[in-house]
């Protein structure tokens, strides 16, 4: 056997492995959308079920070393191409002409996010890597968010994965708790509806949430979720010049731009200007992308569930999950008084 024959079989090794290893992590958002089918999944959604089925794999299994390059291609260009995707859901004409008001209130979640939680990861001593993850996924936009900000905090893809599973649960919590007392409040579907996309984590979760009080509910529910999601390139903007300006002397202060979130601009502009009003664009193809999306965002934190490792699970998420209850419960306090101020 020549050389270029070594070589030759060494490079269809090496592409077998990283095209097994993304395969791989599709198979586990398989079984977990399937796992998301059965009584006591159904709330948790894909998403964090999949993740759920990953970690279990890597501490019964450990970590499947042949997959490497194949998973962290998954946890790392697909997620950026799925977080590119998601822009498409973005409208930016309504945020431009109707959304002056919950842009100005979307504002002040993310601001209270940050930095309620940052005061009470210090109280607490929580893991500040992971409280400050769950701080991006409760103010702007849950996993996606969490996925945006991570290069730019250089978390840990545990950490990372860590953070999405916590808020994908603690999400989907409180939007059935926010449907169970929804008779019990005073408030006009409309109202409801800002309160729910003002306070909650996921578009999903804003969607679960606001569906059962009707159309107009929903309406505003995405409305003002979408305005907490066009805040997004810039809330990573501020945090990147930031970053850059606290680092230490001996420390390097480049920070890797997030192109992705180029590309996320770049999808909300195709989809509020080119995609109905130039190019047709039936809903089905857009519930199409809104799955391609969701498959691919599940893959890929599928490859980082399976960096989690138990042993320090307990130690690293314990304190940061009570930050996390004590902002969101607070948050949805404070918005529902301020829902009831302005409208």
């Amino acid at each position: 056997m020549n050389i270029n024959t070594m070589k030759h079989e060494a490079q269809l090794s090496h592409r077998t492995r990283w095209f097994a290893g993304i395969l791989f992590t599709f198979v586990i958002a398989t079984l977990g959308y399937f796992l998301a089918k059965l009584p006591g999944f159904q709330l948790t959604g894909q998403l964090a079920s999949a993740i759920f089925i990953a970690i279990v794999y890597r501490q019964v299994a450990g970590y499947p070393e042949l997959f490497r390059e194949g998973i962290t291609f998954s946890s790392k260009k697909i997620l950026r191409f799925a977080i590119v995707l998601y822009g498409i859901k973005l409208n930016v004409g309504f945020i431009v002409h109707d959304g002056l008001s919950i842009i100005l209130m979307g504002v002040g979640v993310i601001l209270f996010s940050f930095i309620a939680s940052h005061w009470l990861s210090k109280l607490l001593k929580a893991d500040r890597s992971i409280t400050t993850l769950l701080a991006a996924g409760t103010g702007i936009c849950g996993a996606a968010a969490i996925a945006a900000v991570a290069p730019i905090f250089r978390s840990k893809d545990e950490d990372t994965a860590i953070g999405v599973g916590i808020i994908a649960l603690f999400g989907t919590i409180f939007s059935v708790g926010y449907t169970v007392i929804r008779p019990l409040l005073s408030f006009s579907p409309s109202e409801y509806g800002v309160w729910a996309g003002i306070s909650l984590h996921e578009v999903a979760h804003v969607a679960l949430a606001a569906a059962p009080a009707g159309e107009e509910a929903l309406a505003m529910a995405l409305l003002a979720k979408l305005g907490r999601v066009f805040l997004l390139v810039p809330v990573c903007l501020i945090l990147i010049y930031l970053i850059s300006r606290k680092r230490d002397k001996g420390e390097s202060s480049t920070i890797p731009f997030p192109w992705f979130l180029v590309g996320f601009v770049v999808m909300s502009l195709v989809g509020t200007y080119v995609l109905g009003p130039v190019v047709p664009f039936t809903e089905d193809a857009m519930q199409m992308v809104n799955t391609v999306t969701t498959w691919c965002l599940t893959a890929a934190m599928v490859g980082l569930g399976l960096n989690v490792s138990l042993k320090d699970l307990k130690t690293k998420a314990l304190r940061p999950v009570f930050v996390l209850l004590i902002v969101s419960t607070s948050l949805s306090t404070l918005t529902y008084v301020l829902v009831k101020v302005i409208y």
